[in-house]
């Protein structure tokens, strides 16, 4: 597509794709149907995707049950269960069975396991377009079947095998229809905090039917664990297909496959001509032996007197009495003192802080070498862009606080990663990356125009001032910037994109503080010490923490709400806190006086209004409110929206155990036989998101086998008719950022729970980029299966150059022509005999939407 082509179609797609055509009236709706839903959209003209219908079919107990997307643009008002649009016929075999006005879900009682289902949505009485037609799954799940990376062994002699873990969705080819992104993680992945070498990571992305389109492979120079890589899968450019974009390194490669599985290229990604030319390649191996390690250490300690904060007095002007002891060696050090140094240090001095510090063993991180961020086309794989990652490593964690504390953890907070996407401007997505949340924080934002990436702004927080790198304590301390200063310590292990001010423009929330859109520090939340704590009175930051759930938490006052949890211990004024999104202020919270590990929030008690809240360390059960309900209380490790009737269920299993759905009133609702979670006691599953049937989210694991993805959908029938949460920016946005480090789950820009105020559901103006070409791919697919022949088909295809020719050219009225004369020509009874009656429609369908779109412009 050209870039002629693309900006027509972003802007014309972004003032009228939710046209009056669609939503001009549902017949037989009652008084309270036709009122107006009377909350405007906090994201006008907001970039989505274009989504087909997602009709599922599954097998239950009282015969076939069948789900389906409403798209935003198909609603228009509200109910007293649920928004109202456009209603549906359901077929099976060619008849129709079911009309559906109150849901989009439906039990055929007599379906059996061959029939064939399609559904058309229908307006005042007249069809509009028809969904394709499908047969039901074998059983209650369908598998994703995967292709297992091989074995391997590392340099220290250890063998690795790989399980899927992480995993995220895209449209890639712009047919409405998700590809499926899959992260494997090796048997040895670690911790950032853990030594020893991991194997490599690789992400495959895979059609429905397990075509595996491409692997690509991180390399050797990309450590394997959680931490590491956060992979971003969105359509940045608006072209009406995703890219994928992450951190990458020398050595990272494009690996493609034939229909047999074997490999037919391997291409490496391009460095740059400045790291060429400095003598890097990509056969480096840039992994740490413990004898490099040594050596490493000699080398900082050779240069020690030339150090910035050496020589601007800030560190000690020796390392001896950096260590305590007695000076004894002349600056610059010889390298026989620097080694002499270096065994004190590594034998000696680590062990006296910290028995764990075993750094004679330290092996396997990678603390030197490029790194990059690289943006891969979605549908191929073939890199698109690499530019530097910002911020660099800088050095080992030296000036991070990797040495600072007692537990000397080379590697470990400079290796710390986030990513997430974020609407900032209201209209278009970004690429957020970060690095750091513990002393220096740093995030950075991109816009990708489909050829090059381009930074939006930057937030660095500034080191955090020591005193001395190896004895210190520099959590909780402002670091050097004037503005951002106050950031340090606040991140946590993700983050979210929310429009928490309500200007239509979404925030990073970046822990206990968050970033307005235009990277501004909108707060960093800080509260008063109790008389229990290690600092009574004084005013400190609520601090890192492991989970934060941001959405509007309590509908019954204004805007969002932050649930989060956090590791200070006694030195941080909460354990679990619930604040206002918009200012920081806190609305309820405890202090615990330890690492409060975990929390969760959803509406799993319906009696209670809004959202409950909890954490894992006996802080029990609260109401939105602030109120304590129970000294119990739910699993932590992922939530679901699964039920009929919109509260919030619970994922559990972890190891080796089956993964299960819970209710916290009905018990279990769903066990997984024969499935994994991922990532340890974190339980994750690899993602849990709305991608096909209603609005309620699929669950998708690993077999134990990592054969296959399992994907699990609710059959429970609802009468609550909401569009595909997909179409909530917020909620897409989540689902991107939902494999970031310590996953979290997914949440709408609007309250979500039982008791939802259908009126207070807002209604987005969306944009779904790529229309021309998604006319295009489905002219050719009916091509392909003959439901367009004869000189039809011809005459259609020289109407639509024509149209693409003009648009290009930007003769609106003459496209405008043609796509009237290519409708004419479907219509055409003397064409009947050359299309099918679903490509009539669907063809129709998307062509009218193009007239509309143009007379409007």
């Amino acid at each position: 597509m050209t870039n002629l082509k693309k900006t027509f179609t972003k802007k014309v797609l972004s003032t009228a794709l939710a046209l009056p055509l669609l939503l001009t009236g549902v017949s037989g709706v009652s008084a309270v149907e036709v009122q107006k839903n009377n909350v405007p959209s906090n994201l006008a003209g907001i970039q989505l995707e274009y989504l087909d219908r997602g009709l599922i079919a599954a097998p239950t107990s009282e015969g076939v049950f069948l789900s389906w997307r409403l798209l935003a643009n198909e609603a228009k008002s509200y109910s007293e269960t649920g928004l109202t649009g456009v209603n549906f016929n359901v077929y099976r075999d060619g008849n129709l069975i079911a009309s559906v006005e109150d849901s989009t879900n439906i039990v055929d009682q007599d379906g059996d396991s061959d029939s064939r289902y399609y559904v058309r949505s229908v307006l005042d009485g007249k069809e509009l377009d028809q969904s394709s037609t499908i047969t039901p799954w074998k059983q209650s799940y369908v598998d994703l079947q995967l292709k297992k990376p091989a074995d391997g062994v590392t340099p220290a002699g250890g063998n690795y095998t790989y399980s899927a873990n992480d995993m995220s969705v895209g449209d890639v080819d712009g047919d409405g229809q998700y590809e499926y992104f899959v992260k494997w993680d090796p048997s040895n992945s670690k911790d950032v905090s853990q030594v020893g070498y991991t194997g490599n990571t690789y992400i495959d992305c895979y059609k429905f039917d397990g075509t595996l389109l491409y692997r690509i492979d991180l390399g050797v120079n990309i450590r394997s664990g959680a931490h590491y890589t956060q992979f971003l899968v969105y359509d940045f450019d608006g072209d009406g297909k995703s890219e994928i974009m992450f951190k990458t390194a020398p050595g990272t490669k494009i690996v493609k496959f034939d229909k047999e599985g074997n490999v037919t290229s391997e291409k490496f990604i391009t460095m740059p001509q400045k790291d060429i030319d400095a003598g890097y390649s990509n056969e480096d191996d840039y992994r740490m032996s413990s004898e490099d390690y040594y050596n490493h250490v000699v080398k900082m300690f050779m240069g020690w007197h030339e150090h910035e904060e050496v020589v601007n007095g800030n560190w000690p002007s020796t390392l001896e009495e950096a260590f305590g002891i007695d000076n004894q060696y002349s600056y610059p050090l010889s390298k026989a003192d620097a080694e002499s140094l270096t065994d004190y240090f590594i034998d000696e001095y680590a062990p006296g802080r910290s028995s764990r510090n075993n750094l004679r063993a330290f092996e396997g991180f990678i603390l030197e070498g490029p790194e990059y961020l690289t943006v891969f086309n979605g549908e191929t794989g073939e890199e698109m862009d690499t530019i530097d990652y910002k911020p660099g490593r800088h050095d080992d964690g030296l000036m991070w606080g990797d040495y600072a504390m007692s537990r000397i953890e080379p590697g470990n907070r400079v290796d710390r990663f986030l990513a997430n996407v974020a609407y900032l401007d209201g209209e278009k997505p970004y690429a957020v990356f970060a690095r750091g949340y513990y002393t220096r924080a740093n995030l950075v934002t991109y816009s990708w125009d489909g050829k090059e990436l381009k930074e939006n702004w930057t937030v660095d927080s500034g080191w955090t001032p020591m005193t001395n790198p190896f004895n210190d304590g520099p959590h909780g301390r402002d670091g050097t910037d004037p503005e951002f200063g106050a950031l340090t310590t606040q991140g946590a292990h993700s983050l979210s994109a929310a429009d928490v001010d309500g200007d239509g423009k979404q925030e990073i929330v970046y822990g206990s503080a968050t970033i307005d859109d235009d990277g501004s520090l909108l707060y960093s939340s800080m509260d008063t010490m109790p008389a229990e704590s290690g600092a009574p009175g004084t005013t400190a930051r609520l601090g890192h923490g492991d989970a934060m759930h941001v959405t509007d938490i309590d509908p019954n006052r204004p805007g969002m709400e932050i649930f989060m949890v956090h590791e200070g211990g006694a030195w941080a004024p909460y354990g679990y806190s619930l604040r206002d999104a918009k200012t920081g202020e806190i609305l309820y919270g405890g202090y615990t006086g330890r690492d409060t590990g975990r929390g969760m929030v959803g509406d799993i008690d319906p009696s209670q209004p809004g959202l409950e809240t909890w954490a894992n360390t006996g802080v029990g059960l609260w109401t939105a409110a602030g109120e304590k309900i129970s000294s119990t209380a739910p699993g932590t490790n992922m939530n679901i929206k699964w039920a009929a009737d919109m509260t919030t269920q619970i994922v559990d299993g972890s190891g080796n155990a089956d993964t299960t759905i819970e209710d916290w009133q009905k018990g279990r609702v769903l066990t997984a036989v024969g499935t994994r979670t991922n990532n340890g006691t974190k339980g994750n599953p690899s993602l849990v998101a709305d991608i096909m049937g209603d609005w309620r989210e699929e669950l998708l694991v690993r077999t134990a086998d990592s054969s296959a993805i399992r994907i699990y959908t609710s059959t429970e029938v609802t009468d609550h008719k909401l569009y595909t949460l997909m179409h909530d920016a917020q909620y897409r946005v989540e689902v991107a950022r939902q494999s970031t480090t310590y996953n979290q789950p997914s949440y709408t820009s609007f309250y979500f729970g039982s008791d939802t105020d259908w009126a207070k559901v807002p209604i987005p103006n969306l944009s779904t980029p790529g229309l021309m070409s998604v006319l295009e791919k489905t002219m050719a697919e009916y091509n392909l299966n003959k439901e367009l022949t004869g000189p039809l088909a011809s005459k259609l295809e020289n109407s639509f150059k024509q149209a693409e020719h003009h648009l290009e050219k930007g003769s609106d009225d003459q496209a405008l022509k043609f796509i009237e004369k290519y409708i004419s020509e479907i219509n055409n009874k003397s064409n009947a005999a050359y299309i099918s009656t679903s490509a009539k429609l669907n063809l129709t369908h998307k062509a009218q939407l193009l007239i509309d779109m143009l007379e409007l412009k």
